[in-house]
């Protein structure tokens, strides 16, 4: 399967490869709980996932009475902590990329992470759940500076140099992940089941798939469009 279109697949995280959104549920409550804060849903915190925890946060506070800039700073580390220390409990792949990932990997595809999470909890996440060593490099939010988080095309970039080079196509569930595919001058894959902020089709992916197991093919139709 030497003709496969892509030498390097990149993902995001939250809401592409994993559904997080149980586990930055529970932290965000654990946070908002310290303030004497309502518990928020997980359908109230999904739409907020996708620029970081601290934005999380921060959006959290809005919902519940209000964000002062001091209390964010302060709790911030709080939440974070508690992510940490439980961070995989409810977290699980979308169904079928555990075969994606295979059928990409014997077509020859290095695969990648580029995430706006924290560098040491992505890599954290993706050792607990066994499949660390199924991806090239894993480019988080902090890795490339502050100016490096998506839409800049930094960490996109950065995955292609540490993949050897070749060429990429990006996989992602929100407009930070194809806006920085675009200014990577790459191709862009979104997935309609993820953490979706606006209609997946406001994207401007260059394709769309519903499941996982669309993502392969796709991909071929891509790269000899």
């Amino acid at each position: 399967m030497a003709d496969f279109p892509f030498d390097i697949v990149g993902f995001d995280l939250d809401g592409t490869l994993f559904d997080t959104s149980a586990d930055l549920t529970d932290a965000l409550n654990h946070a908002l709980g310290l303030l004497g804060r309502p518990a928020l849903s997980v359908a109230a915190v999904t739409p907020m996932i996708g620029r970081g925890g601290k934005y999380m946060l921060q959006q959290g506070l809005e919902a519940s009475g209000g964000c002062d800039p001091q209390v964010l700073e302060r709790t911030y580390p709080e939440l974070l902590a508690f992510y940490g220390a439980n961070i995989a409990r409810g977290t699980r792949p979308f169904p079928n990329l555990l075969e994606t990932m295979d059928a990409l990997d014997t077509r020859g595809a290095k695969l990648a992470i580029v995430t706006n999470k924290q560098e040491s909890l992505a890599v954290k996440l993706v050792a607990e759940l066994g499949l660390d060593h199924r991806f090239a490099c894993v480019i988080g939010g902090d890795t490339m500076g502050p100016d490096g988080r998506k839409p800049s095309p930094d960490g996109i970039r950065e995955m292609i140099r540490r993949c050897g080079g070749g060429r990429a196509a990006f996989v992602g569930d929100s407009i930070y992940d194809t806006m920085a595919a675009k200014n990577a001058g790459i191709p862009s894959v979104a997935v309609s089941f993820g953490f979706l902020m606006q209609p997946v089709e406001e994207l401007m992916a260059d394709a769309v798939i519903d499941r996982f197991d669309e993502l392969v093919p796709t991909l071929e139709r891509l790269g000899t469009a």
